[in-house]
């Protein structure tokens, strides 16, 4: 079982013919994706790896059925893309591009509350399903199919705790990659929710980030719900007022603290590792609840 994302989605790339798009698009089909085609404006007609090359995204839909759209477009346009997949009618928006102005995102959360979609990102490694394939561009080969949700602010942290996951023997239902910008599609707490009602998925590991206060409301979330939650907040060292990696990252006074945020994990009754290295015992020990 799976959330999101399975064998049955038929996803198109949204800068399919340039340099990454086409990079990752290779990737995708050797994890066993069902990529059916691509879009950029200008070479419909085209063809890249035997998948056709469409000019909107609304033709790529009629003529192929696609569920979801994974995209990889300059900032300048990344957003366009996300509201032209969204008019589009699909069902799942995966935003790989990082550097998206936030006020070109703030119109585009305002678009997508008037449309039944969902988007995880922007500025985001996307998601992985083990055994059904990848939406983004996560190294596939780390992933071992099993019961455990895995949720994250960043990609590469993403990719060290999985491969520590895998090598303990610890298998996942889910993999996401929220994405570490101020505004994103899909919060923690819209992931634990749909973990939670996969039956599925045993426990969930939830790895956050200094900034916001998106763990904060997770861990009040999480307090409900009657799977097992691992965590990890990373950035407990980082200078207040000095922003860290991610868009999001910065602590603004007294908000968004790493400790604030272990703090309130804790208070929810939910284990928080020191280090990543400690997550896969804290896991194998949520499995056993």
């Amino acid at each position: 079982m799976s959330i999101l994302f399975d064998k049955s989605s038929r996803v198109i790339v949204i800068g399919i013919t340039g340099r990454e798009g086409l990079y990752h698009t290779k990737g995708m089909l050797a994890a066993g994706t069902q990529i059916v085609g691509g879009v950029t404006p200008g070479k419909g007609g085209q063809t890249v790896e035997d998948r056709p090359v469409f000019d909107t995204v609304r033709e790529a839909k009629a003529q192929t059925g696609a569920t979801a759209s994974c995209i990889f477009v300059p900032p300048m346009g990344a957003a366009d893309a996300i509201m032209e997949s969204a008019a589009a009618g699909m069902e799942l928006i995966v935003c790989i591009t990082e550097g998206i102005p936030v006020s070109d995102m703030t119109r585009v959360a305002a678009f997508l509350k008037e449309h039944p979609t969902r988007l995880i990102g922007p500025n985001c490694p996307g998601l992985a399903t083990p055994g059904a394939g990848k939406v983004g561009i996560m190294p596939y080969h780390i992933f071992k199919e099993g019961n455990v949700g895995f949720i994250s602010r960043s990609g590469t942290l993403t990719y060290e705790v999985v491969a520590l996951l895998t090598q303990a023997g610890i298998g996942q239902s889910s993999c996401i990659g929220i994405g570490g910008d101020p505004i994103i599609g899909t919060t923690f707490i819209d992931c634990l929710r749909l973990f939670e009602e996969d039956p599925d998925t045993a426990a969930v590991v939830m790895c956050g980030e200094i900034g916001g206060s998106d763990e904060e409301d997770a861990a009040a979330y999480a307090a409900t719900m009657k799977k097992p939650v691992v965590g990890f907040i990373s950035g407990r060292t980082a200078p207040p007022g000095k922003r860290m990696g991610h868009a999001g990252a910065i602590i603004s006074g007294k908000t968004g603290t790493a400790q604030g945020k272990v703090d309130a994990l804790l208070a929810a009754g939910v284990p928080v590792a020191d280090t990543i290295f400690d997550i896969p015992a804290l896991t194998a020990e949520a499995l056993k609840r």
